[in-house]
């Protein structure tokens, strides 16, 4: 496969001006995006950021080349998967299909982690009637941790490159502070210093009791 597009056919337009029909190869490998890249990495308008946590000078860090293959996620096909082998006494909310886990105090007021029961590691994976559920759950879950009070927002979100065992990430991000707005709360999470253990802990019961009504 080459890295050039090709010209595929030629065409005369009504107003008789020939147009050229140009076809790229698709999709783009690692190692065709790596050649277009490394070389033009840029910076985007820190200085514009106003959410952005960090200041000073900074430039992109060198893009490292693709690798054969990528290493296997932690848990990878349910083998020695730490979320499957967790009690259900070690999460603040559990039922038959879902388990809800609190991470410890951080920067945010609330960090809760929703994981399917059982081991599946892509959305795609999930069984029909399990994936129409998620979305209930994804709602509940927001309105819960909504309800803890003084948040801005609740962030959902999903990642995977670390575990495999499919899991969604619910950041609270406190109201009334516009720094902490937008997917930078992510980072602000551990730039803050972490919340004081009895009000994370009062936190986390007010989600559960959000639940379990």
């Amino acid at each position: 496969m080459g890295t050039s597009p090709i010209e595929s056919r030629n065409q005369v337009s009504a107003a008789g001006v020939a147009v050229v029909s140009i076809a790229f190869d698709v999709p783009e490998t690692p190692e065709q995006m790596y050649e277009r890249a490394a070389y033009g990495l840029q910076m985007p308008p820190l200085d514009e950021w106003e959410t952005f946590p960090f200041d000073g000078e900074m430039r992109p860090r060198t893009l490292q080349p693709p690798v054969e293959r990528e290493e296997p996620r932690r848990g990878a096909g349910g083998v020695d998967c730490e979320r499957c082998s967790r009690a259900d006494d070690e999460y603040v909310w559990t039922d038959e299909r879902w388990r809800l886990h609190g991470l410890e105090p951080a920067g945010l007021p609330v960090v809760v982690i929703l994981e399917s029961r059982d081991h599946f590691a892509e959305f795609g994976d999930l069984p029909d009637d399990l994936a129409a559920e998620l979305g209930v759950m994804l709602a509940r879950i927001e309105r819960a941790v909504r309800s803890v009070g003084e948040i801005g927002r609740v962030h959902v979100c999903k990642w995977g490159d670390g575990g495999e065992h499919l899991h969604w990430w619910f950041m609270a991000r406190p109201a009334r502070i516009p720094q902490l707005i937008g997917s930078f709360a992510a980072i602000w999470a551990d730039v803050l210093p972490p919340v004081p253990e009895e009000i994370w802990r009062e936190n986390l019961a007010a989600v559960k009791a959000a639940l379990e009504e």
